[in-house]
């Protein structure tokens, strides 16, 4: 336990009277945190600590600081106009709810519905005779990973995809016999987030519409706030939407931090890049919203097949994917957006195409002498063991959300596609924290679930919530790493670990209070629990015991 160490006699806030988890160096625990003026003004004992205008009694629980998320797509979130097909398993349930919905809402003139999982028909990808009688309207279904979309016939003849017509925000797949559409579009995220495919995806899809995404939005936002998280990183944010987040910052939505990286579509443009420079450089210097890096994807996803391997999918003889670009092409761009003062954040999944993310960056250090840029690569879903050593050595932060790697979700095609031999390769986040690398945790909402116990609950088990036998134990990290992955971490991959990430004098009062000490817990127990008050900047953001009386004023 460490003396009292206070900037000020008297306090705005004191939490006293349980155990406070710093992870600031050479103090890493209290039992009181004191916030003045929307900074910690003091770390220490409670017999210490100096008189406070309000006191937050704690009664044992464990305070640490907030959660950064560093890959939370707001803008996606969910749509109560839409079908949720979490746990929908079977080609049965998934028409169920679809079927259900179209009955109850004959006011809708498209039926959309999210999160399908690619493997609810067995052997084979899904396809428009799948959702065949279920309503004579459109019918338009993401996937879990939002990387590809189901159709049913009336939404191919509306599209004009049935007749051989191609679509601005994905590409339709055609079986290999006569040409026809299968009712199958992969590449749609990297495709619809583009100025032309959201345009086109807007005049087609109402789920799409400026209002709804802003609805989603400020629904994502609200929910942070629930789960303790308080710095989301929106990972992939359109310029043609960054108005989007100007207005929940207006209408003080935000009551997280949001940094807002923009997408770079691929093959835009030096003009396009100069948009963006001046995006961020006009863009908020105060508030809650922040401009910054740039996202790009060195591949697609496993799932489809379209991410790039090094060898063979084991389940298709001869296919290994392919880069999003050249890997000579993606190593100038991402040499020209780091000349310009840019972090990238690459998406890459296959081992071929983290590589090739791994290769552009180090080419890019290189050519411009650039140091300490912290650049990020998400997802590394398959790491070639030789590319390990590199995000220590180049300083890359590996950007990975260990729900993705839970058996119940990654049995089947995953685990398949890949085959057991690569197993081993599997979200190595345990090994690349061994190695020194700096591993910042999120959830990729809505692909996983927001609530980052549920991420921490995931790293210490691999295991699925249902708590099935662990899946590549290896790799399963303890309470302290996770949390650490989910703060310092996450604060340090953003150039702000003297600001965030940590309950250090002088940093922002960030911090989240949770229902129990999570120290004290099994793994299992985690998923019982829950942020009690999430603190942003000194102030309560969220307090999920405010009815209760659990906590007030001394």
């Amino acid at each position: 336990m460490i003396e009292g160490v206070q900037l000020v006699m008297m306090l705005d806030t004191l939490f006293t009277g349980g155990a406070v988890r710093t992870f600031s160096v050479g103090a890493p625990w209290a039992e009181a945190v004191g916030v003045t003026d929307g900074v910690i003004s003091y770390l220490g004992t409670a017999a210490d600590a100096p008189a406070a205008r309000s006191t937050v009694h704690l009664d044992g629980r464990l305070v640490t600081p907030g959660i950064i998320d560093s890959h939370n797509h707001l803008l996606l979130g969910f749509d109560d106009d839409a079908v949720s097909l979490e746990g929908a398993s079977t080609l049965a349930e998934v028409r169920r709810r679809i079927s259900e919905h179209a009955v109850a809402r004959p006011d809708l003139k498209w039926i959309c519905a999210e999160n399908a999982v690619y493997s609810v028909v067995d052997g084979r990808r899904p396809n428009s005779d799948d959702l065949a009688g279920l309503t004579d309207r459109p019918i338009f279904i993401t996937t879990y990973d939002q990387h590809s979309v189901w159709l049913n016939h009336a939404a191919m003849s509306a599209l004009g995809i049935d007749r051989g017509g191609d679509i601005a925000w994905g590409n339709p797949e055609r079986d290999r016999s006569g040409g026809r559409a299968t009712g199958w579009v992969t590449d749609f995220y990297t495709s619809a987030m583009t100025r032309h495919g959201l345009e086109g995806l807007q005049g087609s899809i109402p789920l799409y519409s400026p209002e709804r995404r802003y609805r989603r939005l400020v629904s994502s936002l609200d929910m942070a706030a629930r789960f303790g998280i308080t710095t989301v990183v929106e990972p992939q944010v359109p310029l043609a939407e960054l108005d989007l987040m100007y207005r929940a910052e207006a209408e003080k939505r935000m009551r997280s931090r949001v940094i807002s990286a923009i997408y770079h579509p691929v093959g835009a443009d030096a003009e396009f890049r100069r948009d963006i420079r001046e995006a961020v450089d006009d863009g908020p210097k105060t508030g809650k919203l922040r401009l910054g890096p740039v996202k790009l994807y060195a591949d697609d996803v496993i799932e489809p097949h379209t991410a790039a391997m090094l060898d063979d999918y084991s389940n298709r003889p001869g296919k290994r994917g392919r880069p999003t670009l050249p890997p000579t092409e993606f190593s100038a761009l991402v040499t020209e957006l780091d000349r310009m003062g840019f972090k990238t954040h690459t998406h890459a999944t296959g081992d071929w195409g983290v590589r090739v993310a791994l290769d552009a960056i180090e080419a890019a250090a290189a050519r411009n002498k650039t140091v300490d840029r912290r650049h990020g690569i998400v997802h590394v879903e398959c790491l070639d063991p030789e590319d390990l050593p590199r995000f220590r050595r180049s300083g890359i932060v590996a950007a990975m959300q260990p729900r993705h790697c839970s058996p119940d979700l990654v049995a089947g095609t995953w685990m398949e596609n890949v085959g057991e031999d690569r197993w081993d390769r599997a979200w190595r986040y345990n090994s690349l924290i061994k190695s020194g690398a700096h591993v910042a945790f999120s959830s990729d909402w809505q692909v996983g679930e927001m609530d980052p116990l549920v991420g921490v609950y995931s790293a210490m088990t691999r295991a699925g919530l249902n708590g099935d036998a662990a899946w590549t134990p290896d790799e399963r990290v303890g309470l302290d790493q996770a949390l650490r992955a989910y703060t310092q971490a996450g604060a340090w991959a953003w150039h702000a670990e003297n600001e965030l990430g940590s309950l250090q004098i002088g940093a922002r009062a960030d911090l989240v209070v949770w229902s129990e000490n999570l120290y004290d817990l099994q793994a299992g127990e985690l998923l019982d629990q829950r942020a009690d008050l999430t603190v942003v900047g000194g102030e309560i953001v969220h307090d999920a015991t405010s009815e209760s009386g659990a906590v007030g004023a001394a």
